[in-house]
């Protein structure tokens, strides 16, 4: 049974009261226990919605299942809509998956029917920060899936939303609320490898266009138009929709996708959560622009070498004074093998539990706004200096290519008009 609208009310009203106060318990005119929302009953939870319900929708819905004594997925939207029947049938063991949700194909359309606090947006990459927007604009609290946006631009209008609105934002690095990533990455930024000069990450490639492809007939349920959202209206074809991942009209590739894990770890591990590269250049040229072998170029003189197709799939290998650390996905090695003791603490991941923790308290989540923003556009220049062929010198400030005008053109995607982003 859903809540009664009266505790429905009741909770948003909690939760965006104490958005409004951030500011003055920030100033110390509110004391600093104003940012703790009441535990949830258990006929009041945080009424959740979901946009895309597609692979990833998979492992995020069975991890907000484990917190179903604080939380309900409660409103489901896909732009084919068959993918939610796909979606309630993986969800064995929640009895009410499927047939308690509402079911949408315009997630705009939900926001304004449903009496949602937050939602978890799974979608392509071109589709996020709108959706994030919108939702944030509108008072809810926001779990967003890696890579965080399409481009730099749009990802900065992204981050000004959920300042504006003091929303809890959670990107999806997962890594981040990783007991034994948090070990390997901390023994790094307190000194464990003495300087760290060189940083090998593995060079995945950027995505390719969208050519080559004949048109075929649109799947019943589908709503073409929504799923191309801002990118051009292309032709209907099964590639396009199911390996959607492989096309520059949908996603910046690999790089944004698993790369952005790997890069969220060398930065969590260097301290860089707010420091960029001040220069990118290609280095090994491959059979295809994508797939060029790049270095960066850190201010403190760091170099992250993204050049072999080999190393570890969700981090780095860091190479110090000391010795070296691979950082990986769940595990580390050390060379020399003794230089950090064996991690003996959880194995648990809770990025899902340390975003609905931070909704209640109105914290910072372990994966914030601006460190997606960040990670994600550094994942975007990689792509600029492969498809240019040229070095790029990064005004971080400015979030502007210095002295290079068609590279600098390249920062920016062109929209439809009828996706535009709305005003924060």
């Amino acid at each position: 049974m859903n809540p009664s609208p009266q505790n429905k009310t009741s909770r948003r009203s909690v939760l965006k009261s104490i958005g409004a106060t951030t500011t003055l318990a920030a100033s110390g005119l509110l004391p600093s226990a104003i940012y703790a929302a009441p535990p949830a009953s258990a006929n009041d939870k945080l009424r959740v919605g979901l946009i895309g319900a597609g692979n990833r929708a998979k492992w995020l819905t069975r991890a907000l299942s484990r917190e179903s004594h604080r939380a309900e997925l409660v409103a489901v939207c896909d732009c084919y809509l068959p993918q939610i029947d796909v979606l309630a049938a993986d969800n064995k063991n929640d009895p009410k998956a499927g047939a308690a949700w509402a079911r949408y194909q315009d997630y705009e359309q939900m926001f304004e029917q449903e009496e949602l606090e937050a939602v978890m947006i799974a979608t392509p990459d071109h589709v996020r920060v709108r959706a994030a927007i919108i939702a944030c604009v509108k008072g809810l609290d926001v779990y967003a899936e890696k890579p965080l946006s399409f481009s730099i631009p749009e990802g900065r209008a992204l981050v000004e939303a959920v300042q504006k609105h003091k929303r809890v934002l959670q990107v999806g690095t997962q890594q981040r609320s990783t007991p034994i990533n948090q070990y390997a990455c901390e023994f790094v930024r307190e000194g464990g490898l003495g300087k760290v000069s060189t940083i090998l990450v593995k060079n995945y490639s950027g995505s390719r266009p969208a050519t080559g492809l004949d048109r075929q007939p649109i799947p019943e349920g589908m709503d073409w138009n929504r799923f191309c959202d801002q990118a051009k209206l292309l032709d209907y074809h099964e590639q396009l929709h199911r390996r959607w991942r492989n096309f520059n009209a949908f996603t910046g590739g690999p790089i944004c996708d698993r790369g952005s894990h790997a890069l969220d770890m060398v930065h969590l591990a260097m301290g860089w959560e707010n420091v960029a590269p001040t220069r990118i250049e290609p280095t090994t040229e491959a059979k295809e622009y994508w797939g060029r072998g790049v270095r960066l170029y850190y201010p403190d003189g760091t170099v992250i070498r993204l050049e072999s197709s080999d190393g570890p799939a969700f981090g780095g290998i860091l190479v110090g004074q000391q010795g070296k650390i691979e950082i990986n996905r769940g595990r580390f090695a050390c060379n020399p093998n003794n230089m950090l003791a064996p991690f003996t603490g959880s194995e648990t991941e809770s990025h899902v539990a340390n975003w609905l923790d931070c909704i209640e308290t109105r914290e910072q989540p372990n994966a914030p706004v601006e460190v997606g923003h960040l990670i994600t556009s550094v994942a975007h220049l990689i792509n600029i200096c492969r498809i240019t062929g040229r070095t790029i010198n990064w005004d971080a400030t400015k979030e502007q290519i210095i002295g290079d005008d068609l590279a600098n053109a390249l920062l920016t995607k062109e929209r439809r008009p009828e996706f535009s982003l709305p005003a924060v």
